[in-house]
């Protein structure tokens, strides 16, 4: 390439300069050339200045750019150029140096911002020839611009940054392009605002380099514009990075293993985890939406812990890939289940983009799916939050972009407010800070005393108060929490000054993790009981547990006060929900099946062709003949795991590994551990917000009901289920039982089968005959060609209804951020994650926080910080500590060479931003603070409280570091690392700290590495150290506790000690010890890096590290030993020395133990030595061992029990009183059998033994003896009553159910007669069904009916929907219709599979294809189905398919057809031809169901009645119950109950009817009850139970009258009646007076009545002849006479009416004259006063109407009309 060559390419455009030059061959001769022109060199310098600026070409740049890097132009031509400059003389050429100087500055910047790591040697030797250069032109008078200065000033910055890096070794590689803050993005870039924000296919394939600006930490940003655009880049690319280097360097290695090196799933990746054989199985619902459960490969991964690893934790992104990435899924996880993960499953939900191309995914596919190790969630929201920053939104930019530090006071303290601080004062200054002041006066603050603040933590509450934008920096145990819990408190206490008008503005708290948000909110609830509100996370505390968002959010209170917007859109969209989500499960539960194991075939029928259905059917034998007909599992044997011989010749195909064990192997029962913190549940803990919680768990009882229902579909579907193993085939052909490892490894052949990946195509399916001459792998490839095509139908009928889910579960979502609104807008405290945050970012914007305190401000990124902030903030307040835990960054380079890992906190205190310092720590001993100051604190002094801690018991130091060398070992998964030396040691001096008498809670085993965290478990079993706290070091981050011990794990050669070389993790790891620190590790490795060389020589002056850990006997300080490891801590075995411990205890006895410092006193200590105590007369010692308790002497004696004179061995030491005899007893009972009980026992009056008696009824039956003799009386018969009912069934009650057949049972047999609805009756045996009680299933397109099926619909009046483009029908929707059906094919696609429609215009396009279904729409039924033109009709109730003419003739089948066929007509629903469904809501054949469906109607209104039918009915029963007098009066509860039943809605007539009877019958009873007074007190007992029998009976609600039950009421009612009538007239008459054959008759007659037997139609006619018998004898006036004597007296007499009065006593007397007293006599038979004076009766005579049946006296005029008929009277 030559110089005329050059001089016409720089005229060109900068991409045809770049291209041309990069794919130029000469280009490189040309820039290896050692001599080179003057104007060469300057053409040279123009044309690669002006190419690699071309910003749209970036790969042929990037070429370029590498060519010339790495040329002998740049290293060797260039410099010499650049040297010559100063010394040469030709004005003409120095005249030319200015244009050459900037294009050599822009040539130097592109390259160096392409390739930062590799040109930065040549670069910065350039740069630095350029400055002297240029100095030396100007003074020769050569003019060189200002922006040629500048523009070196800015390579001279970004050579200095890389210089910087590379020194720190952490600027290793070309990844990035780095950008000035100055420079925009290269054209191809675009806005960050439009950017996506997962990685798209060109990122993952080409090779290009993201544009990246570093986070400035030492200058202001340009604008705001370049702050939030890098950012954004910064933190997408902290996430994309290791996906998108992971995926390039797994296609590598599929490359090279397609070379025959390492197989790739050998290998391991730094990047991502990447996971094999990936198919999604079942589509499942989550709260958030629809979520797919996916099986991957497990074997690769048996090394893995999944409760403690890190992978596919919830909310990790995966990427799924069929095709090497050139199209790609992308998924969060969306529930992990550590035993699902076992077993290769996991719960994944797609994004957004990814969804629409599921559709496309076929079960057969297989994925590769690999996983990136950052939380996605989290940098998704913050992501989106900075593309939807506003630049004039943004808060704060005078600080955070402009970083100027005059900080203003808040907004609102500029108005004139003040505060009174009385609520924060110390005790006893409540008074002195009473008054308000202004906080911007310095003056008027109250003295640091008042407050209880030391000097630094007095300024940092003025700076809070006072300035719009404070930080406040806390090093460990100086209080900082303690410090914001003052200015929350201060701030709430005084909101009036920050708060504006009538609306809340809330303090908004925001805190890194769970636990520390926990604490601050919690002691915000010690001065603020109500008004907080926790957001996000999962809160372990008790306190807030009422003040979570979702406990308010779902409180009753709240719901109520809800708008009714929200109330009915969460409804209408949880309705949704739930009908999507059914769908979805039915479809879901079939595949969830067909994965479980091998279906039956009848489900696979539809997917296997004819022939082959056919050649599946019929088995051969093996000995030449053929099996005709179906066997249990056809499909079983023909895959050679059924039980005939013919399956016994091939054997399932062997697979490599095929013995290994599933996992199901006992395990030996492990001894309990203490309890830690699984890394996995703790990183989950603070990625879960609100609303995201995983699927899980819902719920677990929804799960449960789930599996169950699985199970159930799994029985009929599967002939051998592979999840339940008694299902699995166990006996061979010949009977013998298959051994368990034979099943088992058969199961495991079989899930192996199932999981294969390929099938038998369909080309080779479609030559086969004969399916039984297949080899058995083949039949698998077959099998499962027919599984996929099931699975596939069930998929595609599911997505539908997955959109239809999802779109309704994202809407459910923003209607509860609505409400969440509602709570948060009440809110005085809202407190969030920095996850939360992110997540509730447009929530924050509408609350608008206005005070914004951030607590663990220096660990939180700045990118989320920033995304915190609202518009309306004018108040921030960060509390941290940058000196502790950073922000951690997944990419590293990222983190040390561009900032990431630097906070706003920490880059704000780096550019002398104003801050306040905490500097008296609280926490450590002096000793242990000392490790911190100077090394990483410049100063912090101690508060006098920590000068008083007590020495470490049992040790000579508070402090010490113990060195040793033993290696570290590396954890297979996880990039963590264990020591075991240093568990065992750490382990050894707990127990030894446990020993000296301090609590377990008092000591805390930290560690640097999870995998170390998960050894030290594993020694720490619960019994000895259940409450000792062990944690990782970054998760201990704000805690503390007295003793520490710390093992630092890194141990190796390489003396590599990870991220102990960050002072920030040291800090954290150093200052967690109150009282005591001990610490275990390889010092001499670790004293190479200069922080912890620095603190080991502090350590060495105090002499506070070596070798060996010295210890001191409590008990016997001269006694000392050296422990370096676990074993040395047998010379103090229980924590003191070896020495015998020699102290006498209370028994006299010596303790047994070696020296122990704990229980000095001996106050716990249990003595084993026996005991020598003498415990009774005869000298017997006590046998315990000598702690326990002595007790009375148990050697046993003989001796003489006073109460029976037995001899008995009894315990020495108790008396013979008080022993119970154990000899059998020798008494009988009273009921003559022995007693069962032992002497001493009181006898048993319930005698056990089983004795036969016969019952009252007749019946004998076995039962106790006690029972014969209860005063409940005889025990009830169960002798089964047997009786043949009305109805023709025998009853199916006992004796005594039956009342001995006077009452008999109902019968129980169903009746199952089909009613007019077509459901069957449901109701017991009956003459009359009564209306159906089901829901009525009658609906239209419009609307359903909710009432119960036997009652009358209400018609639709909305109007016909059937339409197409040919007709329409203009009636009602109930009416028929006044449209033809119409016969045009349907011209629709069906969207499942895009073939025709089969179905007709106007309908519902069938969901079946002719030739997707081809074998299911062709099957012969009514026999035109297989016509190429036949269109079918799909019945919506069912489902099946018809073709349309024959069902148009089968449902058109009317009167004239069913009369000439001879059939009876029905008033009955036409029902599907196939599974006799009945068809409702065909519009199609509309007319015909609302004709049926109105003669239905009308079947009912006449069995149910009419509503005016129905309500005259209920006006004449509620007359009628008014009319009963007898049941008013006598069966008042009755009467009230049937007035009850009476008002119920949906009575009909049958029921009206039932109570009309049942009143009837009370009403009969009623009147025999109002007998009572007619009644003998002995009669009426019986009476009364027999009448009360017969009141239970009709009150019970299964009578309704049945013959049966009329039959035996009205026989019991006929005996009552008898019995009443008897009673009556036995009162009536004198017993003295009935001679004896008449009492015998009433005997008889009785007997009768009160039989327990059935009172039959003969007996009720014997009874009443013999009651009429009776009249003669027995009278009915109850004198003791006859009728006929009584007649004969009155005549004899002679008296009129009105003469005849009785005694008291009864007794008759007759009185002349007028019939009125007029003298006193006695009467003859009992003395008693008869007669009166001056016409009045004695007291206690009245007038006896049983003689001459008047009511009053004679003499009384006035009521003598009364003793007469005045009818009869003749004139």
């Amino acid at each position: 390439m030559g110089y005329k060559a050059l001089e016409e390419l720089v005229g060109k455009e900068p991409s045809e300069v770049a291209i041309t030059l990069s794919s130029s061959p000469r280009l490189q001769l040309l820039l290896e050339e050692k001599a080179i022109s003057h104007g060469l060199i300057q053409l040279l310098c123009q044309a690669l200045s002006k190419a690699i600026g071309s910003r749209t070409d970036r790969r042929i740049v990037q070429h370029l750019g590498g060519v010339v890097k790495d040329s002998g132009f740049l290293r060797t031509v260039l410099p010499h150029y650049i040297v010559g400059m100063m010394s040469e003389h030709a004005a003409d050429r120095r005249a030319q140096y200015p244009q050459d100087l900037d294009r050599i500055i822009s040539l130097l910047s592109d390259v160096v911002s392409i390739f930062p790591a590799s040109s930065m040697p040549v670069t910065s030797m350039l740069v630095a020839l350029l400055r002297p250069a240029i100095n030396g032109l100007r003074a020769s008078g050569v003019d060189i611009s200002d922006r040629t200065e500048q523009n070196l000033d800015k390579i001279q910055g970004l050579v200095t940054h890389l210089q910087e890096k590379a020194r720190d070794g952490t600027l290793r590689s070309d990844n990035y392009t780095f950008l000035t803050p100055e420079e925009d993005a290269p054209p191809g870039e675009g806005d960050f605002r439009t950017m996506t924000i997962y990685p798209t296919p060109d990122e993952i394939h080409q090779d290009q380099k993201p544009f990246l600006r570093p986070n400035i930490t030492s200058r202001s940003y340009p604008s705001s514009q370049i702050y939030l655009d890098t950012h954004f880049r910064l933190l997408r690319e902290d996430f994309v990075r290791p996906l998108r280097e992971g995926i390039r360097a797994l296609l590598r290695s599929y490359q090279e293993q397609s070379l025959g090196q390492v197989p790739v799933r050998r290998k391991q990746f730094d990047d991502i985890r990447v996971y094999f054989d990936t198919r999604l199985l079942v589509p499942l619902c989550t709260p958030t939406g629809t979520a797919y459960k996916v099986q991957f490969d497990p074997r690769p991964l048996k090394f893995v812990r999944w409760q403690n690893s890190k992978r596919l934790l919830y909310g990790s992104l995966v990427c799924l890939s069929r095709d090497n990435f050139e199209t790609f899924l992308f998924a969060t996880v969306s529930d992990r289940d550590p035993e699902d993960l076992q077993k290769g499953r996991v719960l994944l939900s797609f994004s957004r983009d990814s969804r629409p191309a599921l559709v496309e995914v076929q079960v057969s596919d297989s994925f590769l799916m690999v996983e990136t190790t950052a939380y996605f969630e989290a940098y998704r929201h913050v992501l989106e939050g900075l593309q939807e920053q506003e630049v004039d939104d943004l808060p704060f930019q005078r600080y955070i972009v402009e970083c100027k530090t005059d900080v203003a006071p808040p907004a609102y303290l500029t108005m004139g407010g003040t505060y009174n601080l009385a609520s924060i004062a110390a005790p006893g200054f409540e008074q002195e800070l009473a008054e308000p002041f202004s906080a911007l006066d310095p003056l008027a603050w109250p003295p640091m005393e008042h407050l209880g603040l030391d000097e630094s933590q007095m300024r940092a509450l003025k700076l809070a108060l006072t300035k719009e934008l404070a930080i406040i920096q806390g090093p460990p145990g100086t209080g900082k929490t303690y410090v914001g819990l003052k200015i929350a408190h201060a701030l709430l206490t005084n909101s009036d000054v920050w708060q504006q008008g009538d609306v809340n503005f809330p303090v908004l708290v925001v805190c890194y993790t769970n636990h520390a948000l926990d604490q601050f909110l919690e002691g915000i609830h010690r001065f603020l009981e109500k008004g907080i509100v926790r957001v996000g996370g999962r809160s372990n505390s008790e306190v807030l547990k009422n003040f979570t968002l979702r406990e308010l959010a779902g409180s009753p209170e709240f719901r109520r006060s809800l708008p009714a917007h929200l109330h009915r859109a969460h409804y209408e969209i949880s309705t949704e929900l739930a009908q999507a989500e059914q769908k979805i499960l039915q479809q879901a539960s079939q595949l969830e099946c067909s994965l479980r194991g091998v279906m039956q075939e009848k489900y696979l029928e539809r997917f296997i062709a004819e022939d082959h259905w056919d050649s599946l059917c019929n088995q051969p034998m093996w000995d030449g003949f053929q099996c005709y007909g179906a066997k249990q599992s056809m499909i079983l044997e023909w895959l050679g795991l059924g039980s005939s011989d013919f399956q016994q010749r091939g054997e399932l195909p062997t697979v490599e590994n095929a013995d290994e064990e599933e996992g199901e192997l006992e395990q030996e029962e492990e001894e309990e551990l203490v309890e830690v913190e699984e890394e996995a549940e703790l990183i989950q803990a603070e990625r879960i917000v609100e609303e995201s919680e995983p699927y899980c768990g819902g719920s677990k009882r929804r799960r449960a009901v789930n599996d169950r229902a699985v199970n159930e579909l799994a029985t009929l579907m599967l002939a051998l289920d592979l999840d339940h193993s008694e299902r699995v085939s166990g006996l061979s052909a010949d009977g013998w039982e298959v051994q368990k490892g034979q099943k088992k490894k058969r199961r495991q052949q079989i899930r192996r089968e199932l999981a294969k990946g390929t099938a038998m195509g369909e080309e080779e399916e479609a030559i086969l005959k004969d399916l039984w001459r297949l080899t058995l792998n083949d039949r698998w490839r077959l099998y499962r060609l027919w599984l996929w095509r099931y699975q596939t139908d069930m998929r595609t009928r599911a997505l539908q209804s997955e959109q239809a889910y999802q779109d309704a579960a994202e809407r459910r979502a923003e209607i509860q951020l609505r409400q969440h609104l509602c709570v948060l807008r009440e809110a005085r405290v809202i407190g969030m994650t920095t996850t939360g945050a992110a997540k509730y970012r447009k929530a924050l914007q509408e609350v608008q926080p206005r005070v914004i305190i951030v607590e663990e401000a220096a660990e939180v990124l700045e990118a989320h910080t920033i995304t915190t902030l609202s518009r309306a903030c004018q108040h921030l307040i960060l509390i941290g500590d940058h000196q502790q835990l950073r922000p951690s960054a997944t990419v590293y380079e990222l983190a040390k060479n561009f900032n990431l890992e630097v906070s706003l906190f920490e880059r704000l205190v780096k550019l002398d931003f104003p801050f306040v310092r905490l500097n008296y720590q609280h926490r450590m001993r002096p000793e242990i603070a000392r490790l911190l100051t100077p090394h990483i604190y410049s100063e912090l002094e101690n508060h006098p409280s920590v000068l008083e801690y007590e020495n470490i018991k049992g040790l000579l130091t508070n402090l010490f570091f113990v060195e040793h060398q033993f290696p570290e070992e590396e954890i297979q998964d996880g990039r963590s690392h264990q020591n075991q030396h240093e568990a065992l040691f750490l382990v050894a001096l707990c127990r030894y700290l446990l020993c000296q008498d301090y609590q377990p809670s008092q000591i805390t085993i930290l560690t640097t590495y999870t995998g170390q965290l998960h050894c030290l478990r594993k020694l720490l079993p619960a019994a000895q150290f259940s409450g000792v706290k062990v944690h990782v070091v970054d998760k201990y981050q704000g805690e503390e506790n007295d003793i520490i011990l710390l093992s630092l794990v890194r141990s190796n050669p390489e003396g590599r000690v990870g991220f102990l070389q960050i002072a920030n993790r040291v800090c954290v790891a150093l200052s967690r010890a109150k009282r005591g620190l001990y610490c275990v590790g390889n010092l001499a490795m670790f004293g190479r890096v200069q922080l912890w060389s620095s603190i080991l020589h502090t350590l060495q002056e105090g002499a506070q590290v070596g070798t060996a850990l010295p210890l001191c006997c409590q008990n016997h300080p001269e006694t000392r030993a050296l422990v370096s490891c676990a074993d040395d801590f047998r010379q103090a075995p229980e924590g003191g020395c070896t020495l015998p411990c020699e102290f006498r205890l209370d028994c006299g006895h010596v303790c047994t133990r070696a020296c122990h410092p704990y229980d000095a006193d001996h106050k716990r200590f249990e003595c084993n030595k026996p005991c020598q105590k003498v415990l009774c007369a005869a000298g017997h010692r006590c046998p315990d061992v000598c702690y326990k308790q002595c007790g009375e002497c148990r050697v046993q004696v003989e001796k003489v029990i006073p109460r029976c004179r037995h001899k008995q061995m009894v315990p020495c030491g108790k008396d013979p009183l008080d022993f119970v005899c154990r000899r059998a007893c020798e008494k009988s009972l009273k009921c003559g059998h022995p007693c069962g009980s032992a002497c001493g026992e009181p006898c048993d009056a319930r005698c056990p033994v089983t004795v036969s008696r016969e019952l009252p009824c007749g019946h004998a039956q076995e039962d106790p003896c006690h029972c014969s003799r209860s005063p409940a009386g005889p025990p009830p018969c169960r002798t089964p009553c047997g009786a043949a009912l009305a109805c023709g069934h025998p009853c199916p009650g006992t004796c005594h159910e039956c009342h001995e057949g006077r009452f008999h049972r109902p019968c129980e047999r169903a009746c199952g007669r089909p009613l007019v609805c077509s459901h069957p009756c449901l109701e017991p045996c009956t003459r009359d069904c009564p209306p159906c009680r089901r829901p009525c299933e009658n609906r239209c397109v419009h609307s359903s009916c909710r009432r119960p099926c036997g009652q009358a619909c209400a018609p639709c009046a909305e109007p016909c929907p059937w339409r197409c483009a040919h007709h329409r029908c203009g009636r009602l929707c109930h009416e028929p219709c006044d449209r033809p059906p119409c016969d045009k094919p349907c011209d629709k696609a069906l969207p499942s599979c895009g073939h025709a429609c089969i179905g007709l215009c106007g309908e519902p396009c069938p969901d079946k294809c002719r030739v997707c279904h081809r074998h299911e729409v062709t099957e012969i039924f009514f026999g035109d189905e297989d016509n190429p033109a036949a269109l079918f009709v799909q019945l919506e109730d069912c489902g099946h398919v018809f073709e349309s003419t024959a069902m148009d003739r089968f449902m058109g089948m009317g009167a004239a057809d069913a009369g000439a066929e001879g059939e009876e007509l029905a008033v009955r629903l036409k029902e599907c031809p196939r599974c006799r469904t009945p068809v409702r809501r065909s519009l199609r054949y509309g007319a015909h169901v609302n004709r049926c469906l109105a003669e239905i109607e009308a079947v009912k209104a006449k069995v149910s009645g009419s509503p005016a039918e129905v309500k005259r009915r209920r006006e004449a029963v509620a007359e009628l119950l008014k009319g009963k007098a007898n049941l008013r009066a006598h069966l008042p509860l009755e009467l009230g109950a049937l007035k009850e039943l009476l008002q119920l809605p949906g009575n009909s007539l049958p029921d009206l009817w039932v109570l009309e009877t049942r009143a009837s019958f009370l009403e009969s009873l009623g009147k025999l009850f109002g007998m009572r007074k007619h009644m003998s007190a002995e009669n009426w007992a019986p009476f009364s139970d027999r009448a009360s029998e017969c009141r239970k009976w009709l009150a019970h609600p299964q009578t309704r009258f049945s013959d049966q039950q009329t039959a035996d009421l009205q026989s019991e009612a006929a005996r009552l009646t008898c019995l009443a009538e008897l009673n009556v007239r036995c009162e009536k008459a004198s017993s003295g007076t009935l001679g004896v054959q008449v009492q015998a008759d009433i005997a008889a007659l009785r007997a009768v009545l009160e039989g327990t037997g059935p009172f039959a139609r003969a007996d009720e006619q014997r009874a009443r002849r013999a009651l009429e018998d009776l009249t003669k004898k027995l009278p009915c006036s109850g004198l003791g006479i006859t009728d006929d004597e009584r007649v004969m007296i009155v005549g004899a007499i002679g008296l009129s009416k009105g003469h005849w009065y009785k005694c008291p006593n009864g007794h008759v007397y007759a009185i002349g004259d007028c019939g009125g007293a007029a003298e006193q006599q006695n009467c003859p038979e009992c003395k008693e006063v008869i007669g009166g004076v001056n016409h009045a009766l004695a007291t206690g005579n009245q007038v006896a109407s049983e003689m001459d049946g008047a009511q009053h006296s004679a003499w009384s005029e006035a009521a003598n009309l009364a003793n007469f008929d005045l009818d009869q009277l003749q004139l």
